[in-house]
């Protein structure tokens, strides 16, 4: 029964093909693959369900099959040679190799998907590693509740590549992703940037201070590596030490406040005290005073 109902959504395609040809239409394909050199469009849905059932079993259940379905006539609405090409070469040899280089396959999707920061995909480093929109979405079959995603989550997508983001992350402190209140997309434009590492912000202090904005200032009292980089003493992504610190406590403080005459060593700035803050138990106001009294940060 199921499978008679997918059958029917994908024959419901026949009446857009028109519109999908149309949009198919708007790439020279034969300069993607030599082999579409002289290929026609069949305009005929059911030609590749007779070969492809099982597959266009699983695409019914996808969203481009839900705006095929239920799309407006004449809109740009996505059907198998709207995304595959022009098909008569496949039909008469289905053992011709129409297959596109990754590179090329962005082509395609792009065709719709161009809005947003995508015009930043073809300059960006996802492209530049050699990676297409098929390396992290799977338009033929419902993966992830989410942007056609070919894992189940975000993060878990991400991993796959960043491994040493994944081994951050499981650190004591971290950013909250793997509880689900943040995405990598929370802090990276996925599909390409001008921003330094893929950052949704100008700098990382922009980005940092999109969820952090008390710490943007304008401070009375500045301390200059805050105003610098956030990461000049956290982590982004995890660490061991608290608060995202990329060293224990005192000994952050220590890596730049080296003077002596004053009681800045370890032993008097032990965590095991009751109040346990290191150089932090008296210079409260760490990131910046407004203080007229906070020149040493201590209010």
């Amino acid at each position: 029964m199921k499978v008679n109902i997918w059958k029917g959504t994908i024959l419901a395609l026949a009446g857009l093909l028109a519109a999908g040809a149309a949009v198919a239409a708007n790439i020279e394909w034969d300069t993607l693959n030599p082999a579409f050199r002289g290929a026609m469009y069949v305009n005929d849905a059911s030609v590749c369900v007779g070969c492809h059932e099982d597959a266009l079993t699983h695409y019914g259940q996808t969203g481009h099959a839900q705006v095929a379905k239920f799309g407006k006539q004449g809109s740009r609405t996505p059907d198998c040679e709207a995304c595959h090409g022009p098909r008569s070469a496949h039909v008469a040899d289905p053992d011709s190799s129409l297959a596109l280089p990754a590179l090329s396959q962005a082509a395609v999707c792009l065709q719709c998907h161009q809005g947003e920061n995508r015009i930043y995909w073809k300059s960006g480093r996802h492209q530049a590693a050699g990676l297409s929109c098929a390396s992290c979405h799977t338009v033929m079959e419902p993966k992830s509740k989410k942007s056609l995603l070919s894992r189940a989550s975000e993060s878990e997508l991400c991993y796959s590549c960043h491994a040493n983001v994944r081994s951050e992350m499981n650190k004591s402190s971290h950013h909250p992703v793997r509880e689900g209140k943040l995405e990598c997309s929370s802090c990276h434009q996925v599909h390409g940037t001008s921003n330094p590492a893929l950052l949704i912000g100008a700098t990382v202090n922009e980005t940092c201070y999109s969820c952090h904005q008390e710490k943007r200032g304008p401070f009375i009292w500045e301390h200059a590596p805050v105003r610098e980089d956030c990461m000049t003493c956290h982590e982004a992504h995890g660490s061991n030490n608290r608060k995202l610190q990329n060293s224990k406590d005192s000994f952050l403080c220590l890596q730049c406040h080296t003077y002596g005459g004053h009681i800045n060593l370890p032993r008097y700035n032990r965590t095991s005290n009751p109040y346990g803050e290191g150089c932090v138990n008296c210079h409260v106001t760490v990131h910046g005073s407004n203080s007229p009294s906070g020149a040493k940060l201590t209010r």
